[in-house]
């Protein structure tokens, strides 16, 4: 995380971290050296948008493989369900349902 952060504030900074500890961070090529304070901000920053994000992460492990999708949005054109009576729309549904946003 140290190093997402540290990148996500200069993306062209160069340094290496000791045992991913943010009390060993050594500034490399004239890198100007990060404030422990910015990273540690920058830090929470991500985790709160990691956190905030998480029904995207069930969602993605709910939804059928696309290829699977795919034959389902056949099935239901061929139905002549392209409409929310269709499989895909149903299975779509049930999953952002299941798992809601914030």
């Amino acid at each position: 995380m140290i190093e997402k952060a540290i990148k996500k504030i200069n993306v062209n900074a160069e340094y290496t971290i000791n045992a991913d500890d943010i009390n060993q961070i050594t500034w490399l090529n004239g890198t100007t050296p990060i404030s422990k304070t910015d990273i540690e901000a920058k830090m929470t920053e991500l985790e709160t948008e990691y956190d905030n994000n998480k029904y995207q992460r069930d969602r993605a492990n709910e939804y059928k493989e696309l290829k699977e999708q795919l034959d389902l949005l056949y099935h239901d054109m061929v139905a002549d369900k392209g409409d929310k009576t269709g499989e895909w729309f149903k299975h779509i549904k049930a999953v952002k349902d299941a798992n809601p946003k914030g």
